[in-house]
């Protein structure tokens, strides 16, 4: 897959003003974002290692603040807590509903409706429970200049999928928010059938 830097604007938000850098997918032309605040490049800072969110797009809980999921707390916490440090990246990646999309993701809310959890659903439309390629970050960390990261995750193959890019995660922080009675059992598949490193 070959991503290709766009250009580069300020985004003023509550919790600072960002840099937003714009990439296209060439074949497909899929759009990601990485937002940076502060000057993030291992050769400003002598190689300390940044604050980094890797975030898959979720309309749902992102934009239309959906309780099914811990998402959109995720998000905003990252960039809240970005803004405290003032340093730090967000991988923001157009990979709706662990990479089926936002109709199939509809399809499979409607699944888990009728008594199916996340993985079971996304299995029944005929994929795999989690289709996200994390290598599309290689070149969105290398246009940053990065090497070393603080990985503000709770899902260990976004660890590996970095150290496997060649990339040094000298700290995974715990990135839990954002739980309620609608989210659960969501929650609970997560860590039980998805590995996540949740309490």
């Amino acid at each position: 897959m070959t991503l290709r830097y766009v250009e580069t604007a300020r985004l003023p938000t509550p919790f600072g003003v960002f840099e937003l850098h714009g990439f296209e997918e060439d074949a497909t032309g899929k759009e990601h974002v990485m937002l940076t605040l502060g000057d993030v490049s291992d050769a400003a800072t002598g190689g300390e290692p940044v604050l980094v969110r890797i975030h898959s797009e979720c309309l749902t809980g992102d934009a239309l603040f959906s309780l099914r999921c811990d998402c959109g707390p995720q998000l905003e916490a990252a960039m809240e807590r970005i803004g405290k440090e003032g340093r730090g990246i967000i991988l923001y990646l157009r990979q709706e509903g662990r990479g089926i999309g936002l109709t199939n993701k509809i399809r499979a809310y409607k699944l888990q409706d009728e008594g199916k959890d996340t993985v079971e659903a996304n299995v029944h439309l005929g994929f795999d429970a989690d289709l996200r390629d994390y290598g599309i970050c290689r070149v969105m960390l290398d246009h940053a200049g990065v090497k070393k990261l603080r990985l503000m995750t709770n899902n260990p193959r976004k660890v590996k999928a970095l150290e496997v890019l060649g990339y040094t995660v000298v700290e995974r922080i715990a990135h839990e928010v954002g739980m309620n009675p609608h989210n659960e059992h969501y929650l609970a598949v997560k860590k039980g059938k998805l590995g996540h490193l949740i309490r």
